[in-house]
């Protein structure tokens, strides 16, 4: 696999949302398009897995994974109402690893997310005091599972 490219990993940025308290988020329709998947069904599955992954670690899925509801337009042009997900970038990386490892979308998702994720406290970390106390570091492991995963200390000393 190359390397990952600004452009590339772009995509991911590009349909990043941000809430009134700074912490961003993907929506799950979206972010399935982007990893190759033509159907929602194929899909959720990737997410229940990741949700599984997540409440297996220790960390609670309904801080990362946020159901919700949206309406879109069907073909006759009526509108409907369709599941969705809010998803914390940690919430994204767990469903990138749950996902269909043969689409290369999905190769790039997990490497511009697991980079994403590990930076996440690093950056937190070098904001001025104020703008970290504001920050809810809801995309970010807790340091139990962070050490558990790694053997080491979280990066982010505000924890």
């Amino acid at each position: 696999m190359s390397v990952i490219t600004r452009r590339e990993a772009g995509i991911f940025d590009e349909i990043r949302r941000v809430t009134a308290a700074g912490v961003d988020y993907w929506q799950a329709r979206e972010l399935q398009e982007y990893l190759g998947y033509d159907t929602w069904d194929k899909f959720e599955g990737a997410i229940r897995r990741a949700i599984d992954a997540c409440d297996g670690s220790g960390v609670s899925s309904s801080h990362q994974f946020r159901e919700t509801a949206k309406m879109v337009r069907i073909g006759s042009g009526a509108t409907r109402e369709v599941n969705d997900y809010f998803l914390s970038r940690y919430a994204c990386y767990l469903v990138a690893m749950n996902s269909d490892p043969a689409k290369a979308k999905v190769a790039l998702a997990q490497s511009y997310f697991a980079i994403q994720t590990i930076a996440a406290p690093i950056v937190a970390a070098q904001r001025p005091p104020t703008a970290r106390s504001q920050s809810v570091p809801e995309s970010v492991p807790a340091p139990s599972v962070w050490r558990k995963a790694t053997g080491h200390e979280p990066y982010a000393s505000q924890w």
